[in-house]
């Protein structure tokens, strides 16, 4: 079969989809696979070995987008994510099996459809990301070996010491400030600092803070309280890059956006916030890492010092292990 599979919104969408693109691809490795992404996961999606192929969702040269596709003459695509722009992309190139979920207006452009209702938030995205592939594959085994993403990142670790002169001995714990523009589902900054102040008192612990490049006012803001030995890390290069460093962390802390789901999909430790609603919970927005890698708490906007206190205590057990 030669298929597409689309996922064309953010970081931690597309990366909770990867499991629905392993199964199919390690189940069925015949079966020619492409991914259609939004222009942030280009790159990242063209260095993951069980993608084949990989299409830009170009959302202001649609026409480009549809050629391409009518191209690679594929005999079905499963969309993960649905919209109307998708929707009428994928119609208009005449894909004789179009899967998605049965959801919006956009579902009139998908002939077939699975009703998975994931507002009541009976499984976690990338368990109803992997339901999809059983209307083309039947026997498919929703199975998949963890890291999701498998892959090296001894180069980069060492890189990163060598850079930051950190002994080999110490085990890297990163805390990931940066929110995504929501205050909900996150500690406050001197939460952060504070919490990470309680592991750089391990003396076999090197506390790092990463950014990626929206998270600048937040970096200034850290600098500038910081009264303990910090790494400050500005993630600017490649994902791909990024997944291969967080590899070799041993935790990672942060509110539940994309960097998150980079940790989880690399099966790294994480200590993760989320809001405090069932759409927005770790019921549904969980890591495709292991479940004892995860420590999942949901946040209040005006979280209590007990559940402050709750996430240290977890920090300190991790660490002393």
């Amino acid at each position: 079969m030669n298929l597409l599979i689309s996922r064309h919104d953010k970081i931690g969408d597309f990366v909770v989809t990867l499991p629905l693109f392993k199964a199919i691809k390690t189940q069925y490795p015949q079966t020619k696979i492409t991914a259609l992404v939004s222009k942030i996961n280009f790159d990242f999606a063209k260095n993951i070995d069980f993608i084949d192929d990989v299409i830009l969702f170009d959302k202001n040269n649609l026409d480009i987008t549809l050629d391409e596709i009518k191209q690679r003459k594929f005999d079905a695509s499963i969309s993960a994510y649905i919209d109307t722009k998708l929707g009428k992309l994928l119609f208009k190139s005449k894909i004789k099996k179009r899967v998605a979920p049965a959801t919006k207006i956009a579902q009139l452009f998908f002939n077939k459809k699975v009703k998975q209702r994931r507002s009541q938030v009976l499984k976690t995205e990338w368990q109803y990301n992997l339901d999809l592939a059983t209307k083309l594959f039947k026997d498919i085994n929703l199975e998949f070996s963890k890291p999701v993403l498998n892959i090296d990142g001894s180069e980069q670790i060492k890189k990163f010491r060598n850079d930051f002169n950190i002994d080999e001995s110490k085990k890297i714990v990163a805390f990931h400030p940066g929110f995504g523009g929501s205050s909900e589902g996150n500690l406050t900054i001197d939460d952060y600092i504070k919490l990470a102040k309680t592991a750089s008192l391990k003396d076999n612990v090197q506390v790092v803070f990463t950014f990626g490049p929206d998270d600048l006012k937040v970096k200034d803001k850290i600098i500038s309280k910081v009264d303990f030995d910090v790494v400050f890390y500005e993630s600017v290069g490649a994902i791909i890059d990024f997944c291969k460093l967080l590899s070799q962390f041993e935790l990672f802390i942060s509110t539940s956006t994309g960097p998150m789901h980079l940790a989880g999909c690399v099966n790294t430790k994480t200590i993760s916030f989320f809001g405090d609603n069932l759409f927005a919970s770790s019921k549904r927005w969980a890591t495709v890492s292991e479940t004892k890698n995860q420590n999942n708490f949901m946040l209040s906007l005006n979280y209590s010092k007990e559940k402050y206190l709750e996430i240290e205590n977890r920090l300190k057990e991790i660490i002393n292990d």
